[in-house]
């Protein structure tokens, strides 16, 4: 979620990016993963911009991953393959701090064979750059500041400024996400406008998305244990899936309709579930 959320985020402020990563406003096109002459590694999650003379890879990601330089030299040929007279450059942005060696990693090696690659770990970020441009603004509060709940504030302030009421919705929406990966659900939803979050195409597209993947399983699983609840257990699945990817309680509950004591309950049986060691093979 948080992937995609920020793939929108670029590709409605491709501008903004370019000015942050490669220091001016270069004017990219969007340039998809299906134009590169072999199947793409997680094509839904890739962000691939293109200029006249440049490729701009860029990747956001959460949790670090031990297989991330080789998909960005594996990527870099792919590219070179198809653009072979463009400049290429790949970034991967981690956004939640973590003290794992991985998101350290910036090339990768094989034999006599060497890539590198840019990698930029938001909690190191000073927090005056992404207050600057409007499509940076939900990032601020992941990066180095003294007080996230301050940042939070400012940001919600410049927000409000805004005049495009569907930009501003949109950033809202991706502001109010983002931020759950460092505050509190009160604390966010005390800053941050939800009414003006419900007209969001951002918004809408994680309302439909969450709805799509959650009923889809449900429905499938009510036909196949003969249930007539279909409908109710796909509520219950969608929940669980927007749980697990770290979406806040007052965002599902408006995905899916479910109260916050069904999604409270469903959470915390999600983490019992998670506490509880498993007995299928049991050593002796």
């Amino acid at each position: 979620m948080f992937d995609n959320l920020c793939k929108l985020l670029v590709e409605n402020f491709p501008d903004d990016f370019a000015t942050w990563l490669l220091g001016e406003p270069i004017a990219f096109t969007e340039l998809s993963p299906r134009e590169l002459s072999l199947e793409p590694i997680r094509a839904d999650s890739i962000i691939l911009l293109q200029s006249k003379d440049i490729i701009l890879h860029l990747e956001f990601q959460t949790e670090p991953d031990k297989n991330m330089p080789f998909r960005m030299a594996d990527y870099c040929l792919r590219i070179y393959r198809r653009f072979p007279n463009k400049r290429l450059y790949q970034v991967v942005v981690y956004l939640h701090k973590t003290d794992s060696d991985l998101v350290k990693q910036t090339t990768f090696n094989i034999g006599e064979m060497s890539h590198r690659f840019h990698v930029i770990r938001m909690w190191e970020q000073p927090t005056e750059i992404f207050l600057q441009t409007p499509g940076l603004l939900p990032l601020a509060v992941l990066s180095n500041t003294p007080d996230q709940t301050n940042t939070l504030r400012e940001v919600a302030t410049l927000i409000g400024n805004v005049e495009e009421k569907q930009m501003q919705s949109n950033l809202a929406v991706t502001t109010f996400v983002l931020a759950g990966l460092v505050l509190e659900e009160e604390v966010i939803q005390h800053l941050l406008r939800r009414d003006i979050m419900r007209e969001s195409v951002t918004y809408q597209l994680l309302v439909r998305e969450g709805r799509e993947e959650g009923l889809e399983e449900g429905l499938e699983l009510g036909r196949k244990e003969g249930r007539k609840e279909g409908l109710e257990v796909g509520l219950e699945l969608a929940a669980v899936n927007l749980l697990r990817q770290g979406m806040s309680l007052a965002l599902i509950n408006q995905v899916t309709g479910l109260t916050i004591v069904k999604l409270r309950q469903l959470q915390k049986s999600q983490i019992t579930e998670q506490d509880t060691p498993d007995q299928s093979n049991p050593s002796l």
